[in-house]
């Protein structure tokens, strides 16, 4: 038994659509099919997900909507004209967004409702037309599909008593299709997963039903050693253990949620990335352990806008209680740091920069001054983090100084270092102006 999940790309328009459907035809073992809500149809085309957004935006603004749900519904229009589909699907897409818009509860439920219509639609018009070309299939809501969430709106967690809800589906016939995204709390209401969150919803049936495969179909034919946008013709990966891609989709790959392997992880259901232009090519494995190599350097990740905050105290290491006193400011400003690489007397606070608004920034560093009395204490913008990531990296001899001397002769400073945290991972923090050269010199290093 496979679960299968679509991505945006997957499902932008009728003609994938029909990909789709040819790709759950051909094998009858995927019998459960998680989907996206529509992506971009070619570069510079809108995402249905930003759409509904920019709905939900002006409705809270209390601004003119109407023109936003008239696109929304013309693109789905256009999808269901196109696969020869009954209007009733687009009556009933329109009647859920009004529904939404009339519901008398809170901004945060209402606007969750609204960017969930995208993937609940999908959904819809997939099992439709499967149905159309003869396939016993049906659209499943994720609340009768049994995904029981945390009431944490644009940020659910799956609840532990929703697997076995989730496994009694095994029990009936046919191919389902769910939306992917969101779930429902225990009192009914509609929650969605962070941004990117259809892949924990595929992941999430896959541990549920307890399948054999939970295949992943986006639109590349695997996961690449490092960003093909930024290197020429990188290298494929065959085979990935869950902690390297979770370290991977972490530091920047965007191929999958780095959430959304959890739940595989924890039952031991391995993930397959496909491509849904290109079915026959094997992707890339995700298995929870593989034989070890020589070349343990499986991915170079990178991501940009960080910023770090430098904080130097004499002594600081002596003084108990430094570090709560110093998270104790971020977790009051609701601001939540991806790194802390620190010395005796100095630490640094690596954040990404759209946490930090110019207000917080502002409240943020009076009180560090006030509250931490540091001897100096400044901020460091535009800041790019480079993982060097694989399976065994700690216990390699001289993996660190193969990094080092990449990034040196790309003629880029490394402005931070934080290796041992992680026994897959090395991070490097530099200037974003030179992402592109040192990712080129690591590639080089490790892979040519």
């Amino acid at each position: 038994m496979k679960v299968a999940k679509f991505g945006g790309s997957s499902v932008a328009n009728a003609v994938q659509l029909q990909k789709v459907g040819d790709i759950i035809r051909s094998d009858a073992d995927r019998k459960f099919v998680v989907v996206s809500a529509p992506g971009k149809r070619y570069s510079g085309d809108e995402k249905v997900t930003d759409m509904l957004i920019q709905l939900g935006d002006s409705y809270r603004d209390g601004k003119d909507y109407d023109q936003h749900i008239v696109k929304v519904m013309d693109r789905f229009k256009e999808i269901v004209d196109d696969l020869g589909l009954p209007q009733n699907i687009l009556d009933d897409i329109e009647g859920t967004i009004q529904e939404v818009l009339r519901k008398d509860t809170s901004i945060e439920l209402k606007l969750d409702a609204l960017k969930a219509v995208g993937e609940d639609s999908s959904a819809k018009i997939l099992s439709a037309y499967l149905q159309s070309v003869g396939e016993n299939a049906s659209y499943i809501n994720p609340q009768e599909a049994g995904i029981i969430v945390s009431n944490d709106p644009g940020n659910a967690h799956i609840l532990k008593e929703s697997f076995s809800k989730i496994y009694s589906l095994r029990e009936k016939d046919g191919i389902f299709v769910i939306p992917g995204f969101f779930g429902y709390t225990k009192e009914g209401e509609l929650i969605t997963f962070s941004r990117g969150g259809s892949d924990i919803t595929g992941a999430i049936i896959a541990a549920g039903v307890k399948a054999d495969m939970y295949e992943n179909f986006t639109d590349v034919d695997s996961v690449f050693t490092v960003n093909p946008t930024l290197v020429d013709n990188p290298k494929e990966i065959t085979t990935l253990t869950y902690r390297e891609m979770r370290e991977l989709s972490y530091a920047g790959f965007s191929v999958f949620h780095d959430e959304a392997l959890i739940p595989a992880f924890e039952k031991g259901i391995p993930v397959c990335i496909k491509n849904t232009n290109n079915p026959q090519a094997p992707g890339t494995n995700i298995v929870a352990e593989k034989k070890e190599s020589d070349k343990c350097v499986v991915g170079i990740a990178s991501d940009t806008g960080f910023c770090s905050i430098y904080i130097s105290k004499f002594l600081m290491n002596r003084e108990v209680g430094f570090g709560r006193k110093l998270f104790q400011i971020l977790e009051d400003e609701e601001v939540s740091f991806e790194h802390a690489p620190s010395g005796i007397d100095d630490m640094s606070i690596i954040i990404r920069e759209s946490l930090l608004t110019p207000e917080k920034e502002k409240r943020v560093m009076e009180r560090m001054k006030k509250e931490l009395q540091p001897e100096k204490i400044d901020i460091h913008r535009d800041l790019a983090m480079i993982m060097v990531v694989g399976e065994g990296l700690v216990s390699t001899i001289g993996i660190a100084q193969r990094a080092t001397t990449a990034i040196s002769t790309a003629n880029v400073n490394i402005e931070m270092i934080n290796q041992g945290s992680s026994e897959v991972s090395m991070m490097f923090g530099i200037e974003s102006e030179g992402l592109q050269r040192a990712l080129q010199s690591l590639y080089t290093a490790f892979f040519e």
